[in-house]
């Protein structure tokens, strides 16, 4: 069976602006495009590497986040893994509809590819704190295309350390259990950290999605396994982590083998 790549719905929602076009817009014709994150993990998440490219084009639901996806893949280069993932983002668009989610948080941003997913999955008076410790990448690469798609005055950018951010946020005795969704895709070293924060910030019914929870397996690996001293410590604090919440009275988790791993935790008390 031939595998085709069928065009988006004729709506209005499929026109992006004249500047966003065409993927020349956001990716030099001097080249192509190197691999998306989703065709890195080919072999991580055992998928034929003829059935990726199909699977890259196929999830994203929005026209701007594939701009977007494509332009962090061109200009970061051997960052561009550190993005998310086309099918996370689509889950994470469809998760938030259906908590009817107003507010977020998303703990590490890099260009803005989820967040930019985020941001088109709420009302119009939806609100997305996005923390990070630098707006380099975001400025140079993510902002121009969140600013073209409408949604940029949703998002409130908090430059620093997240965790001195999340007090902050916690000592607001407004912000306790008013966001309904927030993303973690930072130091691992501080998952636990994170997780006792924002569970005083997210709402009981609410999702908190913590990213790279399987690390290319290495969570898996053995003692003597060749990996990076970096990498060991990683997958050290994610167990610890994974450990934590599948014990946490708090939380109902989900682990789902998608991109890098990702942990759902619903908050139930």
């Amino acid at each position: 069976m031939r595998l085709t790549h069928r065009s988006p719905p004729s709506s209005t929602f499929w026109k992006p602006p004249c500047s966003l076009a065409s993927p020349t817009a956001c990716v030099s014709s001097a080249s192509p495009p190197p691999p998306t994150p989703c065709e890195s993990r080919a072999a991580v998440l055992g998928i034929h590497e003829l059935l990726v490219p199909a699977l890259d084009r196929f999830v994203h639901a929005r026209c701007l986040t594939f701009f977007l996806l494509r332009r962090t893949c061109a200009e970061t280069r051997c960052r561009g893994g550190m993005a998310a993932s086309p099918d996370q983002v689509q889950l994470f668009g469809l998760l938030l509809e259906m908590l009817g989610a107003r507010k977020a948080i998303e703990v590490g941003v890099f260009t803005g590819y989820s967040l930019l997913a985020t941001a088109l999955a709420l009302p119009d008076d939806g609100k997305i704190v996005a923390i990070d410790v630098t707006r380099e990448f975001y400025d140079s690469v993510g902002s121009p295309v969140i600013e073209k798609s409408g949604v940029a005055r949703k998002i409130d950018f908090r430059v620093g350390l997240a965790l001195p951010v999340l007090d902050q946020m916690v000592a607001e005795e407004r912000n306790k259990g008013a966001f309904d969704f927030a993303f973690v895709d930072a130091d691992k070293e501080s998952l636990l950290s994170y997780h006792e924060r924002l569970l005083q910030l997210v709402r009981v019914g609410g999702l908190i999605a913590y990213d790279n929870t399987l690390l290319r397996g290495h969570v898996a690996a053995a003692p003597d396994a060749p990996i990076s001293d970096r990498h060991r410590a990683f997958a050290a604090a994610i167990r610890e982590f994974s450990a934590a919440v599948a014990v946490d009275r708090r939380v109902h988790i989900c682990q789902l083998a998608i991109a890098d791993g990702l942990t759902l935790c619903r908050r139930v008390a």
